[in-house]
């Protein structure tokens, strides 16, 4: 009785004080809403949670740990696991419905936890911070995306856009344009936007010859020197390859041995390209049963620069074909075939099997409009990423009646950012998997499936979780496909705001025809796709003189990637030569855009005091240095 007492006339007094304070005691605000799939179903038994954006932003102060269990690197699901007791919190009831009372003012992130595997954790409301009192009186709706069912199937891309027409744009995408057969387009491609794309093919086919000489055991994977011409000292070819084609457009290949004309001359077909939409293209020969990648062509090179990585035709494993020891040609090794090396991140449902030979044989969905048949039963393979690439294997979705197809496939769009992020950045980064090589697939050698979490995929899919030191320069990637490992260090990916995801800016579809796939819908005259978010910084002259010391309004078409995505990473030949300095040595400007929406800086460490050939590409010394400016004069 006593104890009640105390509590009831603690209770009276500190209401006293407050009404005398003239701050009355008020109850929360209350959210509600209903938590729904794509097909407006109810999904009843989720639970809503409130992550205090407050809690996202702590962990952004803190360096992201690219390592499998870390504690940082999902900016919400970490918080929650973290959390989860003290967290508000509601359950949807048999209507879906949902309501979390006394909701104290401040910004939260709705993220929502299905009750079994049908949906997936997310939601389309869990990026965007929201304040209870913008939400006060107007019930929020959560759309869940749905999951691939156990012993889903791929049925291939044709069978989506046999319903999903408004997506036939995805044929026009370097995602679907990767792997070509030489010269042709397969009916799910459509290169008309890249007009370009058969550039270097074309040389081949005009009869091209390729000599390799200066061998260089110590580097990677150009260990000669590729000219046109046999070098002035022949003592130093090793190999030369011709190319030709027949009145069918078959391209294929002749090498010859330049240490010993009595070696038998070897001939392989061109069966396939790769690449070639924008920087680089190699050829896909076929060996025995499987493919092998040889001879790189740059875009953008030039056989007068002195860099050998950057002039128009580089080698790509020569080596393999030549052995340096006995001075023979030989075949490549079956151990570096593409099948096992390279077609994971590229076929649509990919599969690998191990012959009794030794050889691989990767496969690939079935689909009738495919590039070609690598599994050799009569029937195409998609050899490219396709819709079940992102949204999972369709076999379910297809069967399920129009009222559950939505619980049988996977939306990105309805996924957390860290969820979506992590199916591109599968690839989009530079992991090592149960393959030993750089191939992000698990022990069955499968890739992983959409929705996963992160650090599912890092724990099961990964030996290596991301890029050797090797490949990034202080802080951005140096060599390309690392877009993700940068996006993830960056402050896009972990704030109290806005959690981007890679489709918040591109547009996998390819609905839109600008250049990387970026998105046009927030694309206006006069301001760039990031000014979109970024309205303070709507004023390019004042906001550049307030960053560099100079204003560049609109007539100098400066944009915000000039500087904050500049290309420090190298797949092509890059876009020619930097500032000269006064010794006539040159700055390089790479081609891959850093994701870290960082400025890199003069005083950086891999620029200031290294040899301008090996210094990492920034503003400074090529989009400011070369176009505009006396480099001496800028801050």
């Amino acid at each position: 009785m006593k104890h009640w007492y105390r509590i009831v006339s603690y209770f009276v007094m500190s209401l006293g004080v407050l009404l005398l304070a003239g701050r009355p005691l008020m109850a929360g605000t209350t959210i509600s809403g209903v938590v729904k799939d794509a097909s407006k179903h109810v999904v009843p038994k989720a639970t809503v949670y409130l992550i205090p954006a407050t809690d996202v932003a702590a962990m952004a102060k803190t360096p992201l740990e690219v390592k499998k269990n870390a504690a940082n690197d999902e900016p919400l699901e970490d918080n929650l696991a973290a959390n989860k007791d003290t967290y508000k919190k509601g359950v949807s009831d048999k209507q879906g419905k949902f309501k979390i009372a006394d909701v104290a003012e401040a910004k939260y992130f709705l993220y929502v936890v299905p009750a079994d595997a049908t949906y997936l954790p997310g939601g389309n409301k869990a990026d965007v911070a929201i304040s209870p009192k913008a939400l006060k009186g107007k019930p929020v709706e959560i759309l869940l995306s749905g999951n691939t069912p156990a012993g889903a199937t791929f049925v291939g891309t044709t069978s989506c856009l046999n319903c999903h027409k408004d997506y036939a744009t995805e044929k026009m995408t370097l995602h679907k344009l990767g792997i070509r057969v030489a010269g042709k387009d397969s009916k799910l491609q459509d290169s008309s936007r890249f007009v370009e794309i058969d550039n270097g093919l074309n040389i081949l086919k005009a009869g091209a010859t390729f000599y390799f000489f200066d061998f260089d055991k110590e580097r990677g994977f150009d260990k000669y020197k590729v000219a046109r011409e046999m070098p002035k000292d022949p003592t130093t070819a090793s190999l030369s390859a011709t190319f030709s084609a027949d009145d069918k457009g078959h391209v294929k290949i002749k090498m010859q041995n330049l240490k010993d004309p009595s070696d038998p001359p070897r001939e392989y077909p061109v069966e396939l390209t790769y690449g070639g939409g924008l920087y680089k293209q190699r050829y896909l020969l076929h060996v025995g049963k499987s493919l092998y990648p040889f001879l790189q062509y740059n875009e953008h090179g030039k056989d007068e620069y002195g860099n050998r990585t950057r002039k128009q035709f580089r080698d790509y494993h020569a080596d393999w074909f030549f052995n340096e020891e006995t001075k023979k040609l030989t075949d490549p090794p079956i151990a570096k075939s593409f099948e096992k090396e390279c077609a994971s991140c590229h076929y649509t449902g990919y599969s690998l099997t191990k012959l009794d030979s030794g050889e691989y044989i990767a496969g690939a969905v079935n689909d009738p409009n495919g590039e070609a048949d690598i599994d050799g039963d009569g029937v195409p393979n998609e050899l490219n990423i396709g819709c079940e690439s992102c949204h999972g294997a369709g076999s379910a979705h297809v069967k399920a009646p129009a009222a559950k197809k939505a619980a049988t496939i996977v939306s990105p769009g309805k996924l957390a950012s860290e969820r979506a992020s992590v199916i591109c950045g599968q690839c989009h980064s530079r992991p090592q998997g149960f393959l030993n090589n750089d191939q992000p697939v698990n022990k069955d050698n499968k890739m992983m499936a959409p929705g996963i979490s992160r650090n599912e995929y890092l724990v099961n899919f990964t030996t290596r979780e991301d890029a050797s030191p090797k490949d990034v320069w202080e802080s951005h990637s140096k060599s390309h496909h690392q877009q993700y490992l940068d996006f993830i260090r960056s402050t896009k990916y972990r704030n109290a705001e806005q959690i981007l995801s890679c489709t918040t800016c591109h547009d996998p579809h390819g609905g839109s025809a600008f250049k990387h796939q970026m998105r046009q819908d927030a694309v206006t005259p006069g301001s760039t796709y990031c000014q979109s978010c970024h309205t303070a910084q709507k004023d390019m002259a004042k906001h550049t003189e307030n960053a560099v010391g100079m204003a560049h309004g609109p007539e100098t078409k400066i944009t915000c990637t000039n500087c904050h995505q500049f290309k420090t990473a190298q797949t092509g030949a890059g876009f020619g030569k930097g500032l000269v300095t006064a010794d006539g040595k040159n700055y390089w400007e790479n081609d891959i855009t850093s994701h870290l929406l960082i400025v890199p800086r003069k005083d950086n460490k891999y620029v200031k005091g290294v040899d301008p050939d090996k210094a990492m590409p920034i503003p400074y010394t090529n989009s400011c240095g070369i176009s505009c400016h006396d480099p001496n004069s800028l801050k």
